[in-house]
């Protein structure tokens, strides 16, 4: 007779348990399938660029995976704060999400006074979208042949040599200035408006380098108006075996600079949203025809981990952040 409660107790703990469980397995299912509605990518640069190309790229991709429209709506200007104050401004949800310059992320922390957003409280950064690393350009008929003989050359002409660039605390600018400040050298940087007048500048020998990306001076370089002195990788790149690394050219082999993008979503996006996006942008940019289409603009994909990639980030920020601090500069 004692036996009975506790059975009874038992089978209807287990109709409960049962109960929640169809009641969560219901819950699950009425969930609306993510994502319901068009999604956005708010990108800061602007049309016809190397960074709004292959955001189209990944955006086609995505809409067939995902079933829905994926706009990519440009909000160039302003350092990139316009673009951002509207994806402030948007949706929480995932389905706004905005395409983030390595500046914007690991630059500007420490390059503005008074930044209009904080990199930890405005944006869960989800994953890179590609890379890229700079050549050390010089004009075809330069009489340098090597980072070395530059090197020189400014230590013996201090403040005469210059450099380019199209604005203050780009990653061009700044990866100038790490190479200014491991060589104990001193040069001028010079703001150019538009990049073609940057190269052509380079070309003609208003300036003595520049750096410049495959996608960006590679045309100059293909025609023989350009010459890659080396460039600013720890390894060789492909399609440019012939042009030696920084170390290789008889510079600093610290001097590493790269070029970067990463997507991000809202801090309140959902983390199975954010896991989806995640798995779901990577397998996009698996597809084999993504590598040559981002090759066209001297990109190139890459896939660390989670942890790796907060690690970079970290290391990336202290790196622009020494910079900006021996080149005393500050926006």
């Amino acid at each position: 007779m004692t036996a009975q409660p506790f059975e009874m107790t038992r089978r209807r703990a287990g109709m409960a348990i049962g109960a929640l469980a169809l009641g969560a397995m219901h819950s699950v299912r009425a969930q609306p399938h993510w994502p319901a509605r068009a999604v956005r990518i708010i990108n800061p640069f602007p049309v016809g660029g190397g960074p709004d190309g292959t955001s189209r790229i990944l955006a086609e991709k995505l809409a067939r995976i995902w079933s829905q429209p994926v706009v990519v709506e440009n909000r160039p200007g302003g350092n990139g704060f316009i673009a951002i104050d509207a994806f402030k401004r948007g949706a929480t949800d995932g389905t706004d999400l905005i395409q983030l310059d390595n500046v914007h992320i690991a630059a500007y922390p420490a390059l503005f006074k008074k930044l209009p957003y904080s990199v930890a409280q405005d944006f869960h950064i989800v994953l890179p979208l590609f890379r890229t690393f700079f050549f050390v350009c010089v004009a075809n008929d330069s009489p340098y042949q090597t980072v070395s003989d530059l090197i020189a050359d400014a230590k013996a002409r201090p403040g005469q040599l210059n450099y380019g660039s199209w604005s203050v605390g780009n990653a061009v600018h700044l990866g100038s200035a790490l190479l200014e400040s491991l060589t104990g050298t001193r040069m001028e940087h010079i703001i150019f408006k538009e990049t073609s007048q940057l190269y052509a500048s380079v070309a003609n020998g208003d300036l003595a380098f520049a750096l410049g990306s495959s996608g960006t001076a590679g045309p100059m370089a293909r025609a023989g108006k350009l010459r890659f002195l080396a460039v600013m990788a720890p390894h060789r790149l492909k399609g440019y075996e012939s042009v030696p690394t920084i170390a290789e050219s008889g510079g600093p082999a610290e001097a590493i600079a790269t070029g970067w993008n990463a997507l991000a979503v809202s801090p309140q996006t959902p983390a199975d949203v954010v896991a989806k996006i995640r798995s779901d942008v990577t397998q996009a940019l698996h597809e084999p025809d993504i590598q040559p289409k981002y090759q066209t603009f001297g990109y190139e994909s890459y896939f660390p981990g989670e942890a790796e990639f907060r690690q970079f980030i970290a290391q990336e920020s202290k790196r622009f952040g020494d910079v900006i601090r021996r080149a005393n500069l500050s926006l």
